[in-house]
């Protein structure tokens, strides 16, 4: 089969010189592709963790269950700033809360939210260890 040619693009800079090789393939990567809407939650998820304090808030929460102050103090925020930290992780279903009189603790509620950071950082940790 006879490939067509197009002049814009060159192999050279990592790009295909033609337009497409195998219908197939394509075709079953198309069809394993999640939803549009499955996507962007996927991304808003990406987006929550995306913050230094919210990954801090999980590892934090790792085992144990913590008052919002006692939070507050692992974060070195602000309590408004903190109460914005859980209320994102609160929305992914990261975390959740139980009031005891003036009191809202929080713990995991959904620990695989910790492993995904988890996998992140080790990941993370051997780049560095095996950068020069």
């Amino acid at each position: 089969m006879k490939l067509p040619k197009s002049t814009s693009r060159t192999a050279k800079e990592g790009v295909c010189e033609v337009d497409l090789v195998d219908p197939p393939k394509v075709a079953q990567a198309k069809a394993a592709i999640p939803s549009d809407g499955a996507l962007r939650q996927a991304a808003d998820a990406f987006r929550v963790l995306a913050n230094p304090n919210r990954l801090r808030v999980l590892k934090a929460l790792e085992g144990r269950e913590l008052c919002v102050c006692d939070l507050r103090e692992v974060l070195g925020i602000s309590m408004s700033g903190t109460s914005q930290v859980l209320r994102e992780l609160r929305l992914l279903g990261a975390v959740e809360f139980r009031v005891d009189g003036k009191l809202a603790y929080y713990r995991l509620a959904d620990a695989s939210w910790l492993r995904m950071a988890e996998a992140v950082f080790d990941r993370v940790a051997t780049a560095q260890a095996n950068s020069p």
